[in-house]
């Protein structure tokens, strides 16, 4: 389908994270290169340290939060891009006080998640 509306794809809880949900806008059986998703973190969500074996080009859409990437912490808001290297390891923490959302686009590739400590979010 080459048009549809963002709420008519389900949100869904990411495992690994707290209070956060994905939306796989674009998936691997509908565009040929790249997968588009958008993640919704509430008020004090967000996701442990974890790496994937794919790189991640990301937009925020709304809100603010911290986002470690290896050893650097940046505090990102709305309009910021965000790009994480494959297998860097990295972190969310919704530092605002409304959600926060972003996009994120990714190679269609295999894409294996590695939690990297038990840290809660």
């Amino acid at each position: 389908m080459p048009v549809k509306h963002s709420t008519d794809v389900e949100a869904k809880d990411v495992a690994a994270g707290k209070d956060t949900t994905i939306q796989v806008l674009i998936s691997s059986k509908e565009g040929p290169n790249f997968a588009l998703r958008k993640f919704s973190m509430q008020k004090g969500g967000g996701m442990p340290r974890h790496t994937n074996t794919v790189e991640h080009e990301q937009y925020v859409l709304r809100g603010q939060a911290a986002i470690t990437i290896g050893d650097e912490t940046y505090r990102v808001k709305t309009g910021d891009v965000v790009f994480i290297p494959e297998g860097a390891i990295h972190s969310y923490q919704n530092s605002g006080e409304e959600p926060f959302e972003f996009l994120c686009i990714i190679p269609n590739k295999e894409d294996r998640i590695t939690i990297v400590d038990d840290v809660s979010c």
